[in-house]
């Protein structure tokens, strides 16, 4: 019978380098999560998500997946631990995300006490782009928290605490500056009238089924079990026939939604959270297209990263 070699594992701090513990006889086949969890057992406030490990203090952190014996380190490894902070699921990440513009963006077009003018105080506006633009954006908003109910799928379980702020600073940041100006008493509608209005109500529509579609074909590649993942191909919804030629149509639709809403309010602060948004949506778009590319040799040449052809 052949002897089984355990490691030690070493784990120091990646700042000081002191050691916060010593584990030995640990198994040759565990895996780094399996690792986290023996950290927690001697630190029960650095639960496994709070926990990043790294080979080098300034290298790459190690993935949950990761085997001791396919590291590249001898029967004793040392690791360096990193506090990640407080984190938080990432369905709650985006229920909060979502939830907050919801709620603002009501309490400006109804025009709650303190916010404009004491005369104007539950009053509404006599313009029907005004009615319609609440309901645009509040259609947006529970689209996307129904799809964070019951459609997405997060390849990673949380999000530190403190990014969730800043994305909650960004998005509720927003809501309330655009709808401040959109339920506004002077706000005039836009200048071509009912026929902009209708053009850009039709694409918003149309972006916002293109995106639900996406999201649902990304959905049915995950739950099936491959994770090593695929590339993703159209289906017989024409929505997704975007693919021929983007590898994030749902980024692309995202960004034609609020074309589509810049359009129908003409207002300058929902036209600069569509630039932002496309800024950020294109490096996340670039960063999974190259990844396709990484991955698969035979990924189709004609694809683009968010717009066709293009960019």
């Amino acid at each position: 019978m052949s002897r089984v070699t355990f490691f030690e594992v070493e784990v120091l701090d990646h700042k000081t380098k002191a050691q916060l513990c010593f584990l030995d006889k640990v198994e040759p086949h565990a895996t780094i999560a399996e690792i986290k969890c023996l950290l927690h057992k001697c630190y029960p406030k650095w639960y496994p998500a709070r926990q990043a490990l790294k080979l080098d203090p300034k290298g790459k952190t190690l993935k949950d997946d990761e085997i001791l014996e396919n590291l590249p380190v001898g029967t004793t490894a040392t690791m360096y631990f990193k506090d990640l902070g407080p984190q938080l699921g990432w369905t709650m990440v985006f229920l909060a995300e979502y939830m907050g513009p919801l709620f603002i963006y009501l309490l400006f077009y109804f025009r709650l006490p303190y916010i404009y003018n004491p005369k104007y105080t539950f009053t509404s506006s006599p313009y029907p782009v005004v009615p319609l633009a609440c309901l645009c954006h509040s259609l947006h908003y529970i689209k996307r928290l129904i799809e964070t109910i019951f459609v997405h799928r997060f390849s990673h379980s949380t999000m530190p605490l403190r990014s969730m702020m800043k994305n909650c600073l960004y998005y509720w940041g927003f809501a309330a500056w655009l709808a401040y100006y959109i339920n506004h008493p002077l706000y005039t509608p836009p200048t071509y009238g009912n026929q902009q209005i209708h053009y850009a109500l039709i694409l918003f529509l149309l972006c916002e089924a293109g995106n639900f579609s996406i999201n649902l074909a990304l959905n049915n590649i995950k739950s099936d079990g491959d994770r090593s993942g695929r590339i993703p191909y159209p289906t017989r919804n024409p929505f997704t026939w975007l693919f021929f030629f983007v590898s994030c149509p749902n980024y692309t639709y995202q960004v034609g939604t609020w074309i589509g809403f810049t359009i129908m309010t003409q207002c300058v602060p929902v036209a600069l959270f569509t630039l932002v948004g496309f800024v950020q949506m294109t490096i996340w778009a670039r960063g999974r297209h190259n990844m396709y590319l990484r991955q698969f040799k035979d990924y189709p040449s004609l694809r683009m990263a968010i717009i066709p052809l293009f960019l």
